[in-house]
């Protein structure tokens, strides 16, 4: 079993998400769907329901820190109890884009924290260019999970794994520019890390142009066995077995 930990294969982001999920489980692939927003977590849930190899991941992200409302906080809250939901995620920070909200990024990133340790879920977290204040944040809470599509340094990336994280590495990892990324590979152990795709985003070297899909999975597996001196069946099954303990699938 291949995991790829995050990725958003739904009908509002591509017209053929039912046919790429059933590719997928082909090829042994299993998946955890990140919704960003009500209409994309109810995508999330029902697919999750139809497909053994999906797992729902529900979350509000930072794009909605200015428009969230208490009814969408209520809802979210009810359909984490769901069965199939593993974590709560994509939920995060994000200055790279915007600065002018950050205190309402934050308020948002909090409630979704605090409904994590309601429900006693891991959460997956998007940071870009707020490393400092997800780490002070993260800290302050009884939380454990993935670091999605990681971009900090080898240094930070080990005071997340402190706190109980795996770093998630996708596609960027193949990038032919991304030393920085290759230099954190090198210097955190296969224990603490995570494969994924971020589909149809972010997709490898190989296929730069294409949309990407959780096809995509084994170019990852390859360059971290590539980087790492190791058997790339070694690489799916290690991380594999990280995403099982975390998610508890």
């Amino acid at each position: 079993m291949i995991i790829d930990t995050h990725c958003h294969i739904y009908a509002s982001e591509m017209e053929n998400a039912e046919e790429i999920i059933m590719e997928a489980a082909d090829n042994d692939i299993h998946m955890v769907l990140n919704g960003t927003d009500p209409s994309s977590n109810r995508e999330v849930l029902e697919l999750s329901d139809k497909y053994d190899n999906v797992h729902a991941a529900l979350g509000y992200f930072y794009t909605l820190a200015d428009e969230i409302t208490d009814e969408e906080i209520e809802l979210l809250d009810m359909q984490l109890g769901s069965d199939n939901v593993v974590a709560v995620g994509e939920i995060g920070l994000d200055y790279y884009h915007t600065k002018d909200n950050r205190d309402k990024q934050i308020e948002l990133f909090e409630n979704m924290l605090v409904l994590a340790e309601k429900h006693d879920l891991p959460v997956i977290v998007h940071s870009r260019k707020a490393m400092q204040d997800t780490f002070d944040i993260l800290k302050e809470h009884d939380v454990v999970g993935s670091m999605h599509s990681y971009q900090g340094s080898a240094e930070m990336a080990q005071q997340f794994i402190r706190l109980g994280f795996y770093i998630g590495v996708g596609g960027t990892i193949t990038h032919k520019n991304n030393k920085k990324a290759r230099r954190m590979l090198e210097n955190t152990d296969i224990n603490h890390m995570l494969l994924e795709t971020d589909s149809p985003y972010l997709s490898p070297q190989e296929k730069m142009g294409e949309m990407n899909t959780p096809l995509n999975i084994r170019y990852v597996s390859r360059k971290i066995a590539e980087e790492l001196d190791m058997e790339e069946s070694d690489v799916i099954e290690i991380t594999a077995e990280n995403a099982k303990a975390l998610f508890n699938i």
